[in-house]
Protein backbone atom coordinates (compact mmCIF):
# COMPACT_ATOMS: atom_id res chain seq x y z
CA UNK A 1 0.00 0.00 0.00
CA UNK A 2 1.49 3.22 -0.93
CA UNK A 3 2.41 6.44 0.99
CA UNK A 4 0.01 8.27 -1.60
CA UNK A 5 -3.11 5.98 -1.00
CA UNK A 6 -3.25 5.99 2.76
CA UNK A 7 -2.08 9.99 2.60
CA UNK A 8 -5.49 10.43 0.14
CA UNK A 9 -7.21 8.21 2.68
CA UNK A 10 -6.40 10.66 5.37
CA UNK A 11 -7.46 13.54 3.81
CA UNK A 12 -10.80 12.56 2.26
CA UNK A 13 -9.70 12.14 -1.51
CA UNK A 14 -10.43 8.24 -1.54
CA UNK A 15 -13.23 8.46 -4.15
CA UNK A 16 -11.55 11.89 -6.38
CA UNK A 17 -8.71 9.16 -6.41
CA UNK A 18 -10.33 6.14 -7.14
CA UNK A 19 -9.34 4.21 -4.34
CA UNK A 20 -10.89 1.35 -3.90
CA UNK A 21 -13.56 0.60 -1.19
CA UNK A 22 -11.47 -2.52 0.28
CA UNK A 23 -8.80 -0.72 0.31
CA UNK A 24 -10.14 2.82 1.84
CA UNK A 25 -11.62 0.37 4.79
CA UNK A 26 -8.52 -1.20 5.38
CA UNK A 27 -6.90 2.17 5.73
CA UNK A 28 -9.05 3.22 7.94
CA UNK A 29 -9.09 0.51 10.12
CA UNK A 30 -5.36 0.40 10.53
CA UNK A 31 -5.71 4.32 11.88
CA UNK A 32 -8.22 2.89 14.20
CA UNK A 33 -5.97 0.44 15.72
CA UNK A 34 -2.85 2.56 15.33
CA UNK A 35 -4.17 5.56 16.86
CA UNK A 36 -3.49 7.84 14.60
CA UNK A 37 -4.90 11.56 14.23
CA UNK A 38 -4.37 13.81 11.16
CA UNK A 39 -2.47 17.09 12.86
CA UNK A 40 -3.49 19.94 9.60
CA UNK A 41 -1.05 22.26 11.13
CA UNK A 42 1.57 19.61 11.81
CA UNK A 43 1.40 18.54 8.33
CA UNK A 44 1.93 22.49 6.85
CA UNK A 45 4.84 22.76 8.87
CA UNK A 46 6.45 19.35 7.07
CA UNK A 47 7.08 17.85 10.80
CA UNK A 48 7.55 20.55 12.99
CA UNK A 49 6.11 21.35 16.26
CA UNK A 50 2.80 23.66 15.92
CA UNK A 51 3.64 25.30 18.89
CA UNK A 52 0.24 24.09 20.69
CA UNK A 53 0.37 22.41 24.31
CA UNK A 54 -3.09 20.19 24.84
CA UNK A 55 -4.78 20.55 28.36
CA UNK A 56 -7.01 17.32 28.93
CA UNK A 57 -9.57 17.14 32.09
CA UNK A 58 -11.16 14.05 33.26
CA UNK A 59 -13.25 15.73 34.96
CA UNK A 60 -15.03 18.99 34.62
CA UNK A 61 -13.03 22.71 35.99
CA UNK A 62 -15.89 24.89 35.17
CA UNK A 63 -18.56 24.10 37.70
CA UNK A 64 -18.36 25.97 40.89
CA UNK A 65 -18.62 22.55 42.85
CA UNK A 66 -14.32 22.27 41.33
CA UNK A 67 -13.91 25.44 39.87
CA UNK A 68 -11.59 26.62 42.73
CA UNK A 69 -9.71 23.92 43.05
CA UNK A 70 -8.62 23.68 39.73
CA UNK A 71 -8.26 27.45 39.09
CA UNK A 72 -4.67 27.76 40.43
CA UNK A 73 -3.33 24.70 38.37
CA UNK A 74 -4.86 26.27 35.30
CA UNK A 75 -3.60 29.81 35.78
CA UNK A 76 0.00 28.17 36.43
CA UNK A 77 -0.28 26.10 33.07
CA UNK A 78 -1.33 29.58 31.37
CA UNK A 79 0.98 31.26 32.61
CA UNK A 80 4.29 29.01 32.04
CA UNK A 81 3.07 28.24 28.66
CA UNK A 82 3.43 31.93 27.64
CA UNK A 83 6.46 32.43 28.88
CA UNK A 84 7.59 29.11 26.88
CA UNK A 85 6.02 31.09 23.57
CA UNK A 86 2.75 28.05 23.53
CA UNK A 87 -0.37 28.38 22.69
CA UNK A 88 -3.00 25.90 24.87
CA UNK A 89 -5.78 24.16 23.64
CA UNK A 90 -8.57 22.54 25.99
CA UNK A 91 -10.03 19.29 25.40
CA UNK A 92 -13.79 19.06 26.10
CA UNK A 93 -15.04 16.95 23.20
CA UNK A 94 -13.82 14.24 24.69
CA UNK A 95 -16.87 12.96 26.81
CA UNK A 96 -18.58 9.36 26.43
CA UNK A 97 -22.22 9.07 26.97
CA UNK A 98 -21.85 7.83 30.51
CA UNK A 99 -19.83 10.91 31.31
CA UNK A 100 -15.97 8.99 31.20
CA UNK A 101 -14.02 11.83 29.47
CA UNK A 102 -11.43 9.57 27.38
CA UNK A 103 -8.33 10.10 25.70
CA UNK A 104 -9.07 8.22 23.00
CA UNK A 105 -12.31 7.80 20.62
CA UNK A 106 -12.73 5.48 18.21
CA UNK A 107 -9.12 3.90 18.92
CA UNK A 108 -8.20 7.72 17.96
CA UNK A 109 -5.97 9.60 20.28
CA UNK A 110 -8.00 13.12 20.42
CA UNK A 111 -4.95 14.92 21.63
CA UNK A 112 -2.05 14.42 18.67
CA UNK A 113 -3.21 18.27 17.30
CA UNK A 114 -1.59 19.43 20.19
CA UNK A 115 2.57 18.84 20.38
CA UNK A 116 1.90 17.05 24.25
CA UNK A 117 -0.79 17.96 26.88
CA UNK A 118 -1.06 18.28 30.45
CA UNK A 119 -3.42 15.96 31.93
CA UNK A 120 -5.49 16.73 35.03
CA UNK A 121 -8.35 15.42 37.44
CA UNK A 122 -9.05 12.41 39.03
CA UNK A 123 -10.37 8.97 36.54
CA UNK A 124 -9.98 5.57 38.29
CA UNK A 125 -9.24 3.81 34.69
CA UNK A 126 -6.33 4.36 33.99
CA UNK A 127 -6.06 2.52 30.77
CA UNK A 128 -5.93 5.31 28.39
CA UNK A 129 -2.94 6.93 30.36
CA UNK A 130 -0.80 3.61 30.06
CA UNK A 131 -1.89 3.49 26.63
CA UNK A 132 -1.02 7.28 25.81
CA UNK A 133 2.65 6.54 27.48
CA UNK A 134 2.73 3.35 25.50
CA UNK A 135 2.05 5.12 21.73
CA UNK A 136 4.83 7.45 22.86
CA UNK A 137 2.87 10.58 22.89
CA UNK A 138 4.30 13.73 25.25
CA UNK A 139 2.43 14.06 28.26
CA UNK A 140 2.47 15.01 32.30
CA UNK A 141 0.25 14.35 34.67
CA UNK A 142 -0.37 16.85 37.32
CA UNK A 143 -0.59 14.98 40.60
CA UNK A 144 0.87 12.08 41.22
CA UNK A 145 -0.29 8.94 39.61
CA UNK A 146 0.45 5.27 39.65
CA UNK A 147 -0.61 3.37 36.50
CA UNK A 148 0.55 -0.62 35.97
CA UNK A 149 2.99 -1.19 33.31
CA UNK A 150 3.48 2.61 32.76
CA UNK A 151 6.08 5.19 34.31
CA UNK A 152 4.75 8.60 33.47
CA UNK A 153 5.77 11.94 34.06
CA UNK A 154 3.68 13.73 36.70
CA UNK A 155 3.86 16.49 38.61
CA UNK A 156 2.32 16.68 42.51
CA UNK A 157 2.38 18.63 45.86
CA UNK A 158 4.26 16.40 48.63
CA UNK A 159 0.91 15.40 51.10
CA UNK A 160 3.01 12.69 52.35
CA UNK A 161 5.54 15.10 53.62
CA UNK A 162 3.25 17.90 54.45
CA UNK A 163 0.81 15.85 56.15
CA UNK A 164 3.95 14.39 58.11
CA UNK A 165 5.31 17.50 59.18
CA UNK A 166 1.16 18.63 60.17
CA UNK A 167 0.76 16.11 62.24
CA UNK A 168 4.25 16.55 63.46
CA UNK A 169 3.19 19.76 64.76
CA UNK A 170 0.18 18.47 66.56
CA UNK A 171 2.29 15.94 68.23
CA UNK A 172 4.66 18.71 69.49
CA UNK A 173 1.61 20.95 70.84
CA UNK A 174 0.63 17.46 73.28
CA UNK A 175 -1.34 15.63 71.21
CA UNK A 176 -1.66 11.59 71.61
CA UNK A 177 -4.44 10.87 70.10
CA UNK A 178 -5.28 12.47 66.88
CA UNK A 179 -8.06 10.60 64.47
CA UNK A 180 -7.81 10.37 61.03
CA UNK A 181 -10.98 11.16 58.73
CA UNK A 182 -10.63 9.99 55.12
CA UNK A 183 -12.81 9.70 52.18
CA UNK A 184 -14.00 6.18 51.25
CA UNK A 185 -13.13 6.82 47.26
CA UNK A 186 -9.66 6.67 47.44
CA UNK A 187 -6.83 7.82 45.25
CA UNK A 188 -3.13 8.25 45.06
CA UNK A 189 -3.12 12.10 46.65
CA UNK A 190 -5.43 10.70 49.66
CA UNK A 191 -3.34 7.67 49.66
CA UNK A 192 -0.48 9.50 50.34
CA UNK A 193 -1.76 12.13 52.81
CA UNK A 194 -2.91 9.26 54.81
CA UNK A 195 0.53 7.83 54.58
CA UNK A 196 1.93 10.56 55.96
CA UNK A 197 -0.33 10.45 59.05
CA UNK A 198 1.03 6.71 59.60
CA UNK A 199 4.30 7.83 59.66
CA UNK A 200 4.26 10.84 61.77
CA UNK A 201 2.17 8.15 64.51
CA UNK A 202 4.96 5.39 63.78
CA UNK A 203 7.63 7.92 64.83
CA UNK A 204 6.20 9.31 67.63
CA UNK A 205 5.40 5.59 68.85
CA UNK A 206 1.20 6.88 68.97
CA UNK A 207 -1.52 4.82 68.02
CA UNK A 208 -2.95 5.03 64.18
CA UNK A 209 -6.66 5.98 64.52
CA UNK A 210 -7.81 6.58 61.31
CA UNK A 211 -11.41 6.62 59.92
CA UNK A 212 -12.19 6.28 56.12
CA UNK A 213 -16.46 7.74 55.59
CA UNK A 214 -17.83 10.32 53.70
CA UNK A 215 -19.38 13.19 55.67
CA UNK A 216 -23.26 12.23 54.94
CA UNK A 217 -21.82 9.28 57.02
CA UNK A 218 -20.68 10.61 59.98
CA UNK A 219 -23.12 10.60 63.09
CA UNK A 220 -22.83 12.68 66.55
CA UNK A 221 -23.00 9.42 68.14
CA UNK A 222 -19.53 8.37 66.25
CA UNK A 223 -18.14 11.81 67.32
CA UNK A 224 -19.34 11.01 70.93
CA UNK A 225 -17.28 7.82 71.12
CA UNK A 226 -14.43 9.08 69.48
CA UNK A 227 -14.22 12.05 71.73
CA UNK A 228 -15.04 9.46 74.71
CA UNK A 229 -11.82 7.47 73.72
CA UNK A 230 -9.82 10.13 74.20
CA UNK A 231 -9.04 12.12 70.83
CA UNK A 232 -8.25 15.77 71.23
CA UNK A 233 -7.45 16.20 67.46
CA UNK A 234 -8.53 15.55 63.76
CA UNK A 235 -6.55 15.26 60.66
CA UNK A 236 -9.31 15.10 58.01
CA UNK A 237 -8.91 15.27 54.14
CA UNK A 238 -11.11 17.96 53.14
CA UNK A 239 -13.36 20.83 54.52
CA UNK A 240 -16.76 18.65 54.02
CA UNK A 241 -15.33 16.67 56.81
CA UNK A 242 -14.55 18.92 59.06
CA UNK A 243 -17.59 20.97 58.86
CA UNK A 244 -19.28 18.11 60.61
CA UNK A 245 -16.83 17.90 63.23
CA UNK A 246 -17.45 21.43 63.85
CA UNK A 247 -20.78 20.85 64.12
CA UNK A 248 -20.70 18.06 66.44
CA UNK A 249 -18.60 20.09 68.57
CA UNK A 250 -20.84 22.94 68.81
CA UNK A 251 -23.77 20.27 70.12
CA UNK A 252 -21.58 19.11 72.43
CA UNK A 253 -20.44 22.81 73.74
CA UNK A 254 -17.19 21.27 72.47
CA UNK A 255 -14.25 24.81 71.40
CA UNK A 256 -12.49 24.64 68.62
CA UNK A 257 -9.40 24.78 69.28
CA UNK A 258 -9.31 25.13 73.02
CA UNK A 259 -11.23 21.79 73.41
CA UNK A 260 -10.36 20.11 70.00
CA UNK A 261 -8.07 20.65 67.99
CA UNK A 262 -8.79 20.22 64.00
CA UNK A 263 -6.48 20.07 60.71
CA UNK A 264 -7.58 20.06 57.33
CA UNK A 265 -5.00 18.52 54.26
CA UNK A 266 -6.49 20.87 51.54
CA UNK A 267 -6.60 24.44 51.59
CA UNK A 268 -10.00 25.88 52.45
CA UNK A 269 -12.53 28.98 52.16
CA UNK A 270 -14.30 28.41 55.68
CA UNK A 271 -13.57 27.53 58.74
CA UNK A 272 -15.47 26.51 62.70
CA UNK A 273 -16.81 30.93 63.25
CA UNK A 274 -16.40 33.95 61.85
CA UNK A 275 -13.51 35.34 60.74
CA UNK A 276 -11.52 31.81 61.59
CA UNK A 277 -10.47 29.56 59.54
CA UNK A 278 -9.45 26.20 59.47
CA UNK A 279 -5.97 25.49 59.50
CA UNK A 280 -5.11 23.91 56.55
CA UNK A 281 -2.21 22.72 54.22
CA UNK A 282 -1.49 24.57 51.06
CA UNK A 283 -1.17 22.89 47.88
CA UNK A 284 1.13 24.97 45.65
CA UNK A 285 -1.24 25.05 42.60
CA UNK A 286 0.40 27.60 40.57
CA UNK A 287 3.97 26.05 40.91
CA UNK A 288 2.65 22.73 40.05
CA UNK A 289 0.81 23.98 36.92
CA UNK A 290 3.76 25.72 36.01
CA UNK A 291 6.12 22.88 36.61
CA UNK A 292 4.29 20.37 34.65
CA UNK A 293 4.40 22.89 31.27
CA UNK A 294 8.46 23.12 32.18
CA UNK A 295 8.26 19.30 32.65
CA UNK A 296 6.74 18.96 29.31
CA UNK A 297 8.60 21.56 27.38
CA UNK A 298 11.78 20.71 27.96
CA UNK A 299 10.36 16.77 27.22
CA UNK A 300 9.48 18.41 23.45
CA UNK A 301 12.55 19.77 23.14
CA UNK A 302 15.31 17.35 24.21
CA UNK A 303 13.20 14.13 24.56
CA UNK A 304 16.53 12.21 25.11
CA UNK A 305 17.66 13.98 27.91
CA UNK A 306 17.86 12.27 31.09
CA UNK A 307 15.42 14.63 33.99
CA UNK A 308 13.51 13.21 36.68
CA UNK A 309 10.04 12.59 35.48
CA UNK A 310 8.08 12.84 38.97
CA UNK A 311 8.29 16.05 40.96
CA UNK A 312 7.32 16.65 44.02
CA UNK A 313 6.52 19.78 45.45
CA UNK A 314 6.57 21.11 48.82
CA UNK A 315 3.46 21.74 50.50
CA UNK A 316 2.39 25.35 53.02
CA UNK A 317 2.51 24.30 56.84
CA UNK A 318 -1.04 24.67 58.47
CA UNK A 319 -1.80 28.14 60.37
CA UNK A 320 -2.06 27.48 64.00
CA UNK A 321 -6.13 29.10 63.76
CA UNK A 322 -7.72 25.89 64.56
CA UNK A 323 -4.40 23.93 66.56
CA UNK A 324 -3.72 24.70 70.08
CA UNK A 325 -2.13 21.91 73.31
CA UNK A 326 -5.20 19.47 74.28
CA UNK A 327 -7.39 20.56 77.27
CA UNK A 328 -6.11 18.93 80.30
CA UNK A 329 -9.34 16.78 80.40
CA UNK A 330 -11.73 15.20 77.90
CA UNK A 331 -15.25 13.90 77.42
CA UNK A 332 -18.70 15.13 76.17
CA UNK A 333 -20.74 17.25 78.56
Amino acid sequence: MSQATVSAVINGRAASSRIPAETERLVKDTIRELGYAANPAARSLKGKGNRLLGVHTFEAVFPISSRDFYHGFLIGVEEQAVAEGYDLVLFTSTEDDNGERRLYRDGTNRLNVADGSVLLGITHDHSDVARLSRDGYPFVHIGRRAVSGADIAWVSADYTAGTRDAVQDLIDAGHTRIGYLGLTDRTEPLADREAGYRAACAAAGIPPLPVLMNPHDLEQEWFDLAIGSGITAFVAEEESLTDRIAAFAAHRALRIPADLSVVTLRDTSGGPYPGTPWSSLGIPRNAIGRAAVRLLVETLHEPDTPRPRQLLLACAPPAPSTVAAPPTRQGVS
